[in-house]
């Protein structure tokens, strides 16, 4: 059984260090632990410090891609690399690494296919408390879209199994934390939490740079990622809604227009017929939606067996 624990860098050359001097040699049930490093084009001496460390395998990019395109990057190199779980860390040392045979437990006893470290948010005193109730609040959204037990969605300590690797596709460019989540319920892949610690930060979090941003770019790939993977259940709600407004608004004409005789309110009428017809065609679109889904799912099956055909 072997373990590739990956660590996404970007300028780590001052947290590297003490990050992968924490990593553990040994864990139960695992054969091999090896180190990847997936590089977002650093222009310090991260790659540097990785080789002095013995580091073995290592990913690099000229430029600067982002977070979400490094992870994968770092998942596909892990896979060609022969990884039978993948756990992924973060460079600026947050995540406690003793806890990582806490991650790869439940994978070793196939109960799960994705661990994520669910932090104690409460008790972080970097976190300030609108910090500590969005991730709270995000974490509750993205467990009802995505019907999984995650108590903590955007953390990026998280143990992947082969087959889950495998599945996984990340289209947004910012994170793939929600993402991953949120696509794990329709890949038919079990999700489940395990409490980890955290230590104190080498540096403040690249990723929320600004909270107001980071909140209008994490509703925005919520938004995009249920639309994506649940088109349905999105088109067929706001399709109902409209429906059902435009049939009360009839239903109000109709009334008005019998205890007056006929006279006036024929603005109700107008604006039920553009709800109705509006309502009706959002659900067409739903229905269509759901079936260029389907058709994604087919070519997602087909490119699952393509790499494990190509990682054997």
């Amino acid at each position: 059984m072997k373990l590739i624990i990956q660590i996404p860098c970007y300028n780590e050359e001052v947290s590297l260090p003490v990050t992968l001097s924490q990593l553990p040699t040994h864990i139960d049930g695992i054969d091999e632990i090896e180190v990847l490093i997936s590089d977002d084009g650093s222009s310090d001496r991260t790659i540097e410090i990785a080789e002095a460390y013995g580091v073995k395998h290592i990913v690099t990019t000229t430029h600067h891609r982002g977070l979400a395109k490094t992870f994968m990057a770092g998942i596909q190199r892990a896979l060609a690399e022969g990884a039978d779980i993948i756990v992924n860390t973060d460079a600026d040392n947050q995540y406690c690494a003793d806890d990582i045979e806490k991650l790869v437990k439940p994978i070793l006893e196939k109960k799960a296919d994705i661990v994520i470290g669910a932090r104690p948010i409460k008790d972080i005193t970097s976190f300030s408390p609108l910090k500590k109730f969005l991730q709270f609040a995000g974490s509750k959204v993205v467990r009802l879209i995505s019907a999984t037990a995650t108590d903590d969605a955007p953390s990026g300590f998280r143990a992947f199994s082969k087959d889950a690797a495998l599945a996984l596709n990340v289209f947004d460019n910012y994170t793939y934390t929600i993402e991953t989540v949120i696509q794990s319920k329709t890949k038919g892949l079990h999700i489940v939490s395990v409490p980890i610690r955290v230590n104190s930060c080498f540096r403040k979090s690249r990723l929320v740079k600004n909270i107001f941003t980071y909140i209008q770019r994490n509703s925005f790939t919520i938004l995009r990622m249920f639309i994506i993977y649940r088109p349905f259940r999105f088109f067929a709600f706001i399709g109902g809604l409209t429906f059902l407004v435009g049939v009360a608004l009839l239903v109000r004409f109709m009334l008005l227009y019998l205890m007056d005789d006929g006279n006036g309110h024929i603005q109700s009428l107008v604006i039920a017929s553009i709800l109705v017809s509006t309502g009706f065609q959002t659900a067409v679109l739903g229905v269509i939606a759901d079936l260029l889904s389907i058709n994604r799912r087919l070519i997602e099956d087909v490119q699952v067996r393509v790499k494990k055909l190509e990682n054997k």
